[in-house]
């Protein structure tokens, strides 16, 4: 699809300047109603941002076979997790969909043909950190999916497509962890800065490339080495890093926060491009 025809199918969304590109590492759900230093910093970020029109969520804990978006107008929040107090199910985070833009984003996307869901909703990857942008919950938000099926290369080819959101005051939000070993998780320590020596190695490297825009690495994963391997034993909470990283252009200023490790083999570490 050519800008123009983009443009034109936009129209009803007002012109920006381009915005930013996160990627939150949003660790436990409780994180979600606790008080820490990684949600004051969301919570920051979010009074820093100009107000978005709308937000695109690529969540860890949306995956399906094909691409989705979700396009009902008003999109429960999912509880997706067992074990945690009651106080946590109990949170709502009714934010608005937004149909129009799930249909815009099925438009612009040629690579693939992507479904419009009415099943799923915000789910915690998405609700759990976008509540402490806006906690209003006032900003319309659809979420995409991950296609399980595909390589990381397809889902950065993928993410490209969505650039022209960006100066349609869409921000797109990427919401994992760059490691991610809940198997090797020590729970007792869930709360505490901790770190094995590979979270450490695998979390220093991506950060090496990140900053050097190295994305040909950080698409070649596998290829990294033990510390990645045990940091990534499956890529649901990897690739939408890997989708952030995509829309970055030239020139555009990358920040690291919340780079911290808790709990041994997570790390909160997140990226604001632009």
């Amino acid at each position: 699809m050519k800008l123009k025809d983009l443009n034109k199918m936009t129209a009803t969304m007002s012109s920006t300047e381009k915005m930013p590109v996160l990627f939150l590492g949003h660790g436990s759900p409780m994180n979600a109603i606790e008080e820490n230093e990684f949600v004051a910093n969301f919570r920051r970020l979010g009074n820093e941002l100009v107000r978005p029109n709308a937000i695109l969520c690529i969540s860890a804990h949306w995956e399906t076979n094909g691409t989705y978006v979700t396009a009902m107008q008003n999109p429960p929040t999912i509880h997706d997790f067992g074990g945690f107090p009651q106080e946590l199910f109990e949170v709502q985070y009714p934010a608005p969909g937004s149909p129009q833009l799930a249909k815009q984003t099925k438009a612009i996307i040629t690579k693939t043909n992507v479904g419009l869901d009415d099943k799923w909703g915000l789910d915690h990857g998405a609700w759990s950190v976008i509540k402490h942008l806006y906690p209003n919950a006032d900003i319309p938000v659809i979420q995409m999916s991950i296609d399980y099926t595909q390589p990381a290369k397809y889902h950065y080819e993928l993410a490209k497509e969505l650039n022209g959101l960006r100066t349609k005051g869409v921000l797109i939000v990427g919401s994992g962890n760059m490691v991610h070993n809940l198997r090797m998780v020590s729970w007792k320590r869930l709360n505490e800065v901790y770190a094995y020596d590979w979270t450490i190695e695998a979390n220093e490297k991506m950060k090496h490339f990140i900053v050097n825009e190295d994305h040909k690495s950080l698409i070649d994963f596998k290829s990294q080495g033990k510390a990645f391997e045990l940091a990534i034993p499956t890529p649901e909470h990897y690739l939408p890093l890997i989708y952030t990283l995509a829309l970055k252009t030239k020139n555009e200023e990358i920040t690291i926060f919340n780079d911290k490790p808790v709990g041994g083999s997570l790390t909160m570490t997140s990226v604001k491009i632009g």
